[in-house]
């Protein structure tokens, strides 16, 4: 990378471009054209298991590098996709890594956090804490570093800032080049900074985003996100935004995220996860059949990853393990 006085400083994470690949069989299913619908790859970015954080954390970390961080700090719930990234990505840098999670030991060790042990990161755990309070312990846990002689750099919450969301607005570009007629991009909308980017770039009506219950204000948020990355109002009125996938929380599982992801499963061998992919999944659903997407247009879903995920997801793999079918093999001769 090249700084400059201007332009943020970026470290090199991923494996770009992610493919752009179609999945007409689970079109047909959902009532859509042949080669209407397709999925961006964003779970193929190739850090720590993929996922959509990579791009963010590119930006995020890059302006770490440059502030001669030597310890990396952030924060998330105990499966946080963004925890795991944030993790590999100090592997990667040669940075130490402490991440604060809320809840604290005991629980399950599978999933996100057992990939946070393989990156060598250190756990703080905070409580039954909200991200407010996150953001406390995290400020706590970094003047402690600094008193130790470290150089702490806070990555915020989901890797999401106006810098952050810069890696999105580089995927709005990608896009472009791969699809150039596409009408709309479905994305699971968490922290926002991924919806952000992508409105940044496409414009807010071919962005459509599905709240997945990780902040309290989504339309506000990610406007605040759009109008920092472009420096110009965005009214949060504007933007296209589903709501209706939360359902009794963000970490329960609804029947329309589990039947979303058992039909991408077995039309398309792709696996989505219950918390944000699953949700998208289940928004575009709904949103076929409101008639918001519609047969004949391009229509892009963006795999943000999350499969480490899943298997923190105690729900989710009962009911997995539950469809299996199991016969004698004497019965299949």
């Amino acid at each position: 990378m090249t700084p400059d006085s201007d332009t943020p400083q970026r470290a090199v994470l991923g494996t770009w471009p992610t493919p752009l690949e179609p999945v007409p069989r689970l079109a047909r299913a959902l009532g859509l054209g042949t080669d209407d619908l397709w999925v961006k790859r964003d779970d193929l970015t190739g850090l720590g298991g993929g996922g959509n954080k990579v791009r963010k954390l590119e930006w995020t970390c890059g302006a770490a590098l440059a502030d001669g961080a030597t310890v990396l700090v952030t924060t998330g719930a105990p499966q946080s996709n963004h925890a795991r990234l944030t993790a590999a990505a100090g592997a990667r840098l040669g940075l130490d890594v402490v991440l604060v999670l809320a809840g604290g030991p005991g629980s399950s060790a599978s999933g996100n956090l057992a990939l946070d042990g393989l990156f060598g990161a250190t756990v703080v755990w905070a409580g039954d804490a909200d991200r407010g309070s996150l953001a406390s312990t995290a400020e706590q846990v970094a003047e402690q570093l600094r008193g130790r002689g470290a150089v702490p750099a806070l990555i915020p919450f989901g890797g999401t800032s106006v810098i952050g969301a810069r890696g999105y607005a580089e995927c709005g570009r990608e896009l472009l080049t791969q699809a150039p007629d596409l009408a709309t991009v479905v994305v699971a909308l968490g922290s926002g900074g991924t919806m952000a980017g992508l409105v940044g770039e496409l414009g807010a009506a071919r962005v459509l985003g599905v709240h997945c219950g990780a902040v309290t204000d989504p339309a506000g948020t990610v406007s605040e996100l759009i109008s920092g990355l472009s420096g110009t109002h965005c009214e949060p009125k504007t933007l296209r935004l589903r709501l209706d996938q939360v359902g009794d929380g963000y970490g329960v599982l609804t029947e329309q995220v589990m039947a979303a992801l058992t039909l991408t499963a077995r039309t398309e061998g792709i696996v989505l996860d219950p918390i944000y992919t699953g949700r998208a999944m289940a928004g575009l659903i709904a949103a076929i059949q409101d008639g918001d997407v519609v047969p004949g247009q391009r229509t892009v879903f963006l795999h943000s990853g999350g499969l480490p995920g899943l298997f923190g997801h105690p729900a989710t793999l009962a009911r997995a393990e539950a469809a299996l079918t199991v016969e004698g093999h004497r019965t299949l001769r």
